[in-house]
């Protein structure tokens, strides 16, 4: 006669702990700065074994990746009425998150330990830049259905056109609010969004 064996899943992650962690992971980097920063250090502040971070994240690069684009995912579209008041609310909403010390500084760590750090610079790629683009893929298509933007042709042209929008946002905004240190105020956004609006527009005569 068999015996029934009931195979071992392992004990599942907690959201809980998974916040904890992210959110000590922040504090320290904002505390101790990238080079002083330990995986230790983060266990230590959101109360779990070193062991606990070690079976989630491989190393330290990958937490604080992560403990960013949780930041990020908080991001919403919402609908306006127009595409250039949906790009001015979401412009306005990732200045402000860039205002708060525990983005500004994850951010700029990231970025700097990633000019030499090429595994690093696609785990920023995967799970910022694309998670994000979902912004610019949302108010397209949203632009479409209210007519302001004429129906998609050319996938490939369409896809390097979202890469387009998402690099124009996402570098005017850091470097306005990070490198420059200049106020992202809401004349400034109206001006930027109606340049990608009319840039758009111009695109889409191009075909």
């Amino acid at each position: 006669m068999c015996s029934r064996t009931t195979p071992r899943t392992g004990r599942p992650r907690s959201t809980e702990a998974d916040a904890a962690i992210l959110e000590a992971t922040r504090a320290a980097l904002v505390e101790l700065g990238w080079s002083k920063l330990t995986m230790g250090d983060v266990a230590g502040r959101a109360g779990v074994a070193k062991t606990t971070l070690y079976r989630r994240w491989a190393n330290k690069n990958e937490l604080v990746v992560d403990a960013v684009a949780v930041l990020f995912d908080e991001l919403e579209l919402p609908d306006l009425g127009s595409l250039q008041a949906d790009i001015e609310h979401v412009v306005l909403q990732f200045a402000a998150l860039l205002e708060r010390p525990e983005t500004k500084t994850a951010l700029m760590a990231v970025v700097a330990e990633s000019t030499r750090d090429v595994p690093l610079r696609e785990r920023i790629r995967t799970s910022i830049v694309e998670r994000q683009k979902r912004l610019v893929l949302d108010g397209r298509r949203r632009a479409q259905e209210r007519g302001e933007l004429p129906a998609d042709r050319d996938p490939v042209a369409v896809d390097a056109t979202d890469d387009l929008i998402f690099d124009v946002v996402a570098g005017a905004v850091v470097h306005r609010a990070l490198v420059s240190a200049e106020p992202v105020d809401g004349q400034w956004v109206a001006r930027l969004s109606a340049l990608l609006v009319g840039g758009l527009g111009a695109v889409a005569l191009l075909g």
